[in-house]
């Protein structure tokens, strides 16, 4: 008696797209993302080769949705180190030293938070704009209650973040291209915010 051919399997996944995105993002634990495709994140995703184009026009589109989730990722990761502290010295470094892990466990997943091609500065798409708001404005909440402290200087807050992250975001850098152990960095940030010394 002969079979007749069994019917194609169903999609095992409650939420394709998020599975594709966490395939994706496995994915840049060793894989850059200039190196992904559609068809190796569906084969990751156990799911057909065409279910990524349910969700995603192309390759560019994929990795733009891959980049939107390392930045949400970021945030979080920001947001959970910053919420752990009361101080606001302990809040700041904690902020800093998240970022810097973050680089440092996921450096293809942070390259890709800044890549141009994807997130073009100054015009970030609709899903990354309320990401980036949100982390610009833990920043300075945090920045904020660290003047109050007198921890930091008093002075444009704007202008302390933008300083307090180009210098976070340097060391970043440094730690991915193994320039400076992660170790090092971490003991970089808490020199650059000194505990307050009190009069006697």
């Amino acid at each position: 008696m002969s079979r007749s051919a069994a019917p194609p399997r169903p999609y095992h996944h409650g939420n394709l797209r998020q599975a594709l995105l966490e395939a994706a993002m496995g994915m840049l634990a060793d894989t850059p993302a200039s190196q992904l495709s559609l068809r190796e994140v569906a084969r990751a995703a156990q799911v057909s080769h065409t279910a990524p184009y349910h969700y995603f026009t192309d390759r560019q589109g994929l990795i733009r949705a891959v980049g939107v989730e390392a930045m949400r990722r970021l945030l979080q990761a920001q947001c959970t180190a910053a919420q752990a502290q009361d101080a606001p010295r302990e809040r700041l470094l904690a902020l800093g030293h998240a970022y810097v892990r973050f680089a440092a466990n996921e450096p293809h997943a942070f390259a890709l938070v800044f890549d141009p091609q994807y997130c073009q500065p100054g015009a970030p798409t609709e899903d990354m704009a309320p990401l980036i708001a949100d982390n610009e404005a833990l920043l300075a909440d945090c920045v904020q209650l660290a003047q109050l402290a007198g921890v930091l200087p008093s002075g444009d807050p704007g202008a302390v973040a933008t300083a307090l992250w180009g210098t976070v975001h340097g060391l970043a850098q440094l730690v991915m291209a193994g320039h400076v152990p992660l170790q090092q960095a971490e003991a970089a940030l808490g020199a650059l915010l000194p505990p307050p010394v009190h009069p006697q």
